[in-house]
């Protein structure tokens, strides 16, 4: 546990054997069976998670009952309601296991701890909060942009680890289509 986190922060910031110890300190690696919620409407987000192992969707429901699909997260991966979690306000996504996972629990309350102690802490997470917003803007602006066809294209290009992962009914409603036209588009692939 302790290598696989540290090993990941250091990606972005080089740390001491004491920074690391510190770091590493933080986290509590939990169990997740699949389908089990981690994160629910209403319920505050008190935590972060950095998947070990596993798979995991990020949801809403709308109004008249359909959900929408707002992210996935795999191993190496960070997941939480952002929302909530930031401004420790009530959670309006749904975070559930798509399969059995292992992952590491952040508290809200040690995350800024670690902010305060040290610039190095403040730097890791500001930069995974710049990618996340990036990666963010480019779907934004990919849904906005391309066709369904596009979209799937660049999702099986760029996230091939995902595809055989997740149901296909919570890949269409990440990518903005119905199951149904997920499957033509898939099949018409496939007759390529």
């Amino acid at each position: 546990m302790t290598n696989k986190i540290t090993s990941y922060i250091e990606k972005f910031v080089k740390l001491t054997e004491e920074e690391k110890m510190l770091f590493s300190s933080c986290f509590k690696e939990v169990k997740i069976k699949k389908r089990q919620f981690i994160v629910q409407p209403n319920f505050t987000a008190k935590h972060r998670y950095y998947v070990l192992n596993g798979a995991f969707r990020a949801y809403v429901v709308a109004d008249e009952g359909q959900d929408h699909t707002i992210t996935f997260a795999i191993e190496d991966w960070w997941i939480t309601d952002y929302n909530s979690y930031i401004f420790q306000q009530p959670a309006t996504m749904f975070v559930v296991a798509l399969e059995d996972s292992i992952v590491l629990q952040l508290d809200y309350e040690k995350e800024e701890d670690l902010k305060k102690s040290n610039h190095k802490f403040e730097t890791f997470f500001r930069i995974i909060a710049e990618r996340g917003l990036a990666s963010q803007q480019r779907r934004i602006i990919t849904n906005l942009t391309q066709t369904a066809e596009e979209r799937y294209a660049n999702f099986v290009a760029k996230y091939p680890q995902i595809i055989q992962r997740v149901p296909q009914y919570a890949l269409a409603s990440y990518l903005g289509m119905t199951t149904e036209f997920l499957s033509r588009i898939r099949n018409k692939r496939i007759k390529k």
